[in-house]
């Protein structure tokens, strides 16, 4: 192999050129940072749980308890585009710093948010916890797709995301098992209990139980960024980005409508993704009667189909162009989802359930998409498909508006149809780099 800037460029081999999905001399890098691909799995996760335990503990809507992501996502929005031009000058290892210390500090902010009992307080903790995703999200996903050769980048960053979904089980576990009581009250046993001066009593008891899970989280997070801080790291450059400071420039970036359109895609995955899992513990309750709990284990379900969806679609990107397979499980998913709206019981929530296998590899393939032919503004435009995460911010709120006007979740998931229809249109026609041949032809 022979080492040249981002990629490694692989020698001829029997006739044949080898494309190499890992990078040679550079794994223990990759480890770490496919780990943190792991670790912010968890909190994101974990948000879905929350929505249904403050929708208890602080006894609000579908809509306020909504907040919870529009926090947690407005935090990815509003630091995206600092940590680009943070690492622009001082390079991705310190973006993964920054974003591990800032992850655990929030992380560590829910104690004392639990202990004022103030919903107000979480929403920031929440807010610090995503700004350091921001960080991390910025880098890793950038980082790992220029990590090695050019032509297996979608293939490898699918790889590493594939570990975000055992990350995802992992935080849906730990707030079904640690966080749910399993204790849902009747209206008539809030009454009795509001008669005895007790159920202040119970929904601070309820509050409470965020604060152990969410101290863990915080002290490996930390653990990880100590670890990464001792380790070297290569200094990473994109195609084409001399050494002498060509960093880009943002105009650039509207030469390319394939990068732009990623974005608007970006934007409405995101949207989809978050909206089908914030509200799916209230999907499965209202379909099928199920308690909370259950209702937790069938979302960690669906998170698992995620995951083996993320591995099997690695595979196929061997045989089958990633626009195009994206394209055609976005057609599967306007056809579940479609049946999920219609259909009440076990068939649409099974329906539902299956959406995360063929949503799995929309996120790394769209960014992939996306950063090609960039050159030197593949930091700046990562940052802005990572700003993009602010549809879960968006979407997400509006689920639950429409959910509680139309007195039921089914009608919100029309949310998720809509953005499946447009991230179709972009897989088949949006995707090809139109102005990086435009540039090769002029």
């Amino acid at each position: 192999m022979i080492f040249s800037g981002s990629a490694e460029i692989p020698v001829a081999l029997h006739g044949k050129s080898e494309h190499t999905l890992f990078p040679a001399g550079q794994l223990v890098p990759f480890i770490l940072v496919t780990v943190l691909f792991f670790l912010w799995g968890i909190p994101n996760n974990l948000n879905d749980v929350l929505i249904r335990q403050f929708m208890k503990s602080f006894a609000i809507g579908r809509f306020q308890a909504g907040l919870v992501q529009s926090a947690f996502y407005m935090g990815y929005f509003l630091l995206a585009m600092p940590a680009a031009l943070l690492m622009r000058k001082a390079g991705y290892k310190t973006g993964f710093v920054i974003g591990l210390f800032l992850f655990g500090t929030g992380c560590f902010l829910f104690w004392p948010a639990a202990l004022a009992g103030s919903y107000g307080f979480f929403l920031c903790a929440l807010f610090v916890i995503a700004s350091g995703l921001s960080f991390l999200e910025t880098a890793s996903n950038p980082f790992i797709a220029q990590l090695g050769d050019p032509d297996t980048s979608e293939r490898r960053l699918n790889f590493s995301q594939a570990f975000n979904p055992f990350g995802a089980i992992t935080g849906v576990l730990i707030g079904t098992v640690f966080i749910f009581s399993g204790i849902e009250l009747t209206p008539q046993q809030i009454a009795a209990r509001k008669a005895q001066g007790l159920y202040e009593v119970y929904l601070r008891t309820e509050t409470l139980r965020v604060i152990k899970p969410y101290l863990v989280i915080g002290a490996v997070a930390i653990f990880w960024a100590l670890l990464i801080l001792r380790t070297k790291f290569p200094a990473i450059q994109s195609e084409h980005e001399s050494s002498v400071g060509d960093h880009g420039h943002f105009r650039e970036l509207f030469r390319y409508p394939h990068f732009l359109w990623a974005v608007v895609a970006q934007f409405l995955y995101v949207g989809a993704q978050v909206g089908t899992w914030s509200y799916f513990i209230q999907y499965v309750q209202e379909s099928t009667h199920q308690p909370e709990k259950i209702a937790g284990y069938f979302l960690t379900g669906t998170l698992a189909a995620f995951g083996v969806g993320r591995f099997v679609s690695a595979y196929l990107m061997r045989f089958i162009a990633p626009n195009l397979l994206m394209g055609t499980y976005s057609v599967v998913n306007i056809l579940l989802v479609s049946l999920g709206v219609l259909l009440s019981g076990w068939v649409g929530l099974w329906c539902v359930f299956l959406t995360s296998f063929f949503m799995s590899l929309m996120f790394p393939t769209i960014f992939a998409l996306g950063l090609k032919g960039l050159g030197p503004n593949t930091k700046i435009g990562g940052s802005l498909i990572v700003m993009a995460i602010v549809g879960g911010a968006v979407l997400t709120p509006v689920m639950g508006l429409i959910s509680e006007l139309g007195r039921g979740v089914r009608l919100a998931y029309c949310v998720p149809l809509v953005s499946y229809v447009c991230i179709a249109l972009y897989s088949f026609f949006g995707s090809k780099q139109r102005g990086q041949l435009g540039e090769q032809g002029g």
